[in-house]
């Protein structure tokens, strides 16, 4: 009982999410339906054809930075995040890449609410010597607060840089032109958040 009320949590989560334009209406859609077909494994990448995953769009307390990696996947600097593996807390996964991926401590998030829901499609690639065929990541987000005094540290195995980047600058970092617009929505929805607290 107890784990089936945690699964549900997750999917009122975003069952309650207000997507932000067309799109993300569509993806919230397609990503229930997804979830509630494949229930027993979507929480874990053994679901070859989509799983859930969690991001962590981290910014400065001015929010006109952010702090990012340079994905050697990808090769583009990005957000942080990671697959749920089996965890139904998704701003716990969020907050616990953020962590391991950029060296930082202290960091909490804006909301506890998630930010960003969307389908993002993987290429297929190499990883650790072991092929990954392309699917899909069904990916929910939240805006994380961090110092800048922070420590830096590079996770090697995923990463080859970590640092703060001029939000107005994310452009000229970031070489996947399909997360500019999740990454813009963010950084919106962040300043509303913020001065409606002040």
């Amino acid at each position: 009982m107890e784990k089936e009320r945690i699964d549900n949590m997750y999917i009122n989560e975003i069952e309650t999410y207000q997507p932000q334009n067309e799109l993300e209406a569509k993806d919230k859609a397609i990503m229930l339906k997804y979830i509630k077909n494949f229930k027993n494994d979507v929480l874990s990448r053994e679901n070859e054809i989509a799983h859930l995953t969690s991001s962590g769009f981290i910014m400065n307390e001015k929010l006109d930075k952010t702090l990012m990696v340079y994905h050697n996947i990808y090769k583009s600097w990005s957000w942080t995040g990671g697959h749920a593996d089996g965890e139904e807390d998704l701003l716990k996964v969020a907050l616990k890449e953020a962590q391991e991926e950029t060296g930082i401590s202290d960091v909490k998030p804006l909301t506890k609410s998630m930010m960003s829901v969307d389908i993002l499609p993987v290429w297929h690639h190499i990883k650790n010597g072991k092929i990954v065929n392309s699917h899909l990541h069904l990916n929910v987000a939240y805006l994380l607060i961090t110092s800048e005094s922070e420590t830096l540290t590079i996770k090697e195995d995923e990463n080859s840089a970590v640092g703060w980047i001029e939000v107005s600058q994310l452009e000229n970092y970031c070489t996947e032109p399909s997360l500019i617009p999740i990454y813009h929505k963010l950084i919106n929805a962040a300043r509303i958040i913020k001065a409606q607290r002040e």
